[in-house]
C-alpha cells in the first residue's frame, strides 16, 4: 500500500484529500507546516508529498529546495493557490514532479498520483473497460464498441470514476466531490447535466438513474 505525505495547512483541504485518498487504498500522513514537511519527507516512509506552496515556518519552494538538494527524490506534486506562469515553473524548477493549481478535481490530482507512482510501485491499467466501454488513461480517449467517441476533459474524468466502480451506486456528492473537487457547490445540478452530456455519447441506457440516491454504471 502507498503511503503520501501531505503537507498542508487548510484543514478543509487535508480532509478532503484523505477521505478520497483513503478510499482509493492509500494511506496518509497530514503535516501542516514546511519544517515538518522537510523533515517527514525526508525520512524514507513516504512514497510521494502533496505539497501546499504556502506553508508555515517554511514555505514549499524551501522544502523543495532542500529536499532536492539533499538527493531526496520522492516525487513530490505541489498543490497550490498560486497559479502563475512563474510560479509553476519555479516550481517546476525547483524539483517537483508535477504541479496543479487550486481549486482542482479530486480525479485528475489521483491520475498523477497514480502516474508518478507507476514507475515506482504500481501497475495501473492503463485501458479501463465496462462492457464496450473502453477508456484509454495515456490518449484520454474513449471508445464505444470499438468507435472512438470524443469526450471533454470534464466528462472523460467524470467516465473514468463510472468506470472505476461499475455496477456500484455513485450519489451526486461522490460525483461532485471527485470530479468537481473539494470547491464544489453541493446544490449545483452540473452531475445531471454532464449524465445526460455522456449518455447521449456513450448510449442512453449505460448509466443508470437510481432514483434518491444517484448514478449507476451499468457493466
Amino acid at each position: 500500500m502507498n503511503r503520501i505525505l501531505i503537507a498542508e495547512d487548510e484543514r478543509r483541504i487535508t480532509s478532503f484529500l484523505e477521505k478520497g485518498l483513503h478510499k482509493n487504498g492509500f494511506t496518509t500522513r497530514v503535516v501542516t507546516d514546511g519544517l515538518s514537511a522537510y523533515e517527514q519527507a525526508r525520512s524514507g516512509e513516504f512514497d510521494l508529498v502533496i505539497l501546499d506552496l504556502g506553508l508555515p515556518v517554511q514555505d514549499g519552494f524551501t522544502v523543495l529546495r532542500r529536499l532536492r538538494g539533499e538527493r531526496v527524490t520522492i516525487p513530490m506534486i505541489i498543490l497550490t493557490a498560486r497559479d502563475s506562469v512563474a510560479d509553476t515553473v519555479a516550481g517546476l524548477e525547483g524539483g517537483a514532479d508535477d504541479y496543479l493549481a487550486k481549486p482542482f478535481a479530486f480525479e485528475e490530482l489521483l491520475a498523477r498520483i497514480r502516474l508518478r507512482l507507476r514507475s515506482e510501485r504500481i501497475q495501473e491499467p492503463t485501458v479501463l473497460r465496462a462492457g464496450d466501454l473502453d477508456l484509454d488513461l495515456r490518449t484520454r480517449r474513449a471508445r464505444v464498441g470499438g468507435r472512438t467517441v470524443e469526450l471533454t476533459a470534464r466528462e472523460f474524468a467524470l467516465a473514468e470514476v463510472f468506470c472505476r466502480h461499475p455496477d456500484q451506486v455513485l450519489t451526486r456528492e461522490q460525483l461532485l466531490s471527485q470530479v468537481w473537487g473539494f470547491d464544489f457547490d453541493p446544490g449545483s445540478n452540473i452531475v445531471d447535466v454532464y449524465i445526460r452530456y455522456l449518455r447521449r455519447k456513450l448510449g442512453s441506457a449505460r448509466i443508470e438513474t437510481v432514483r434518491g440516491v444517484g448514478y449507476r454504471l451499468r457493466p
